[in-house]
């Protein structure tokens, strides 16, 4: 992997990985770390030979929000300009035109946890808590948490996790659908890219128009939202890549994607 002072990247087969690179703080969020998330985030989307992403941290945990000493260092005004502009990053996870992976291991608290949210699938390590603690410190989850976390497991269970602040272990996220899958720490990676090979293998135009719908679903109405889907539905079907799939399975084989 190339490091880039506090993440790390790299891409290989179609997959870029991005790992936040403070383990020393537990991949607390610097100003300098949100801004490397977020360009790494952008030449990604421009990127036309990657297809997925895994996001993960380096050390014992994912990530455990944002860098507080620094943060209390930090001017309100800029505290305030920060908080205008919203959830930045989460946003540009959401929006991403492909999938994105959360590998979690360890910690996922705060602002942390709103990056594991923002992400479209969740592979957490056995020992990995997921929690939105700051009702502790007197204010809210604003990076995302208050919205992502209610549309992901439901009204009451998110309700208990923000208004308690208490983390939840790995075993009770997956039940609650917080998490996708939950494994011993030195499989976490190895499941995350197993997907993400698997992923990448498939339509570019495709996943990207799957991942629209379901980000609109959570938006519209059933009506507006058929409406989406069957627009992005046609959209795929001019495709060489979609004529390139009857092709392959007219002759039995595995169709070879383009993105074309």
């Amino acid at each position: 992997m190339e490091s880039e002072e506090e993440l790390l990247h790299e891409a290989n087969d179609h997959v870029a990985t991005l790992m936040l690179n403070r383990p020393q703080v537990h991949n607390a969020i610097s100003m300098t770390m949100r801004r490397l998330l977020g360009e790494a985030l952008d030449r990604i989307e421009e990127d036309d030979d990657i297809r997925v992403v895994i996001l993960t941290g380096a050390g014992p945990s994912f990530c455990s929000g944002v860098d507080l000493k620094e943060r209390r260092g930090m001017p309100e005004k800029e505290v305030r300009r920060l908080r205008e502009k919203g959830p930045v990053n989460q946003m540009k996870i959401i929006n991403l035109s492909k999938p994105v992976i959360a590998a979690v291991c360890g910690n996922a608290l705060a602002g942390g946890c709103e990056l594991a949210l923002a992400c479209d699938i969740r592979v957490a390590s056995e020992d990995a808590r997921f929690g939105l603690p700051e009702t502790n410190l007197g204010i809210i989850p604003a990076g995302g948490g208050t919205q992502l976390l209610p549309r992901l497991v439901g009204d009451a269970q998110a309700r208990e996790i923000i208004f308690t602040g208490r983390p939840i272990d790995a075993a009770r996220a997956e039940r609650i659908g917080l998490v996708n899958y939950v494994l011993p720490r030195e499989k976490v990676m190895e499941k995350a890219r197993e997907l993400a090979g698997y992923m990448k293998d498939l339509s570019p135009t495709a996943l990207k128009k799957a991942k629209e719908a379901v980000n609109r679903s959570r938006e519209v109405g059933l009506v507006e939202g058929f409406a989406f889907e069957a627009q992005a539905y046609l959209t795929c079907i001019p495709t060489k890549d979609r004529i390139e799939a009857l092709r392959a399975y007219s002759e039995k084989r595995r169709p070879i994607f383009t993105g074309e």
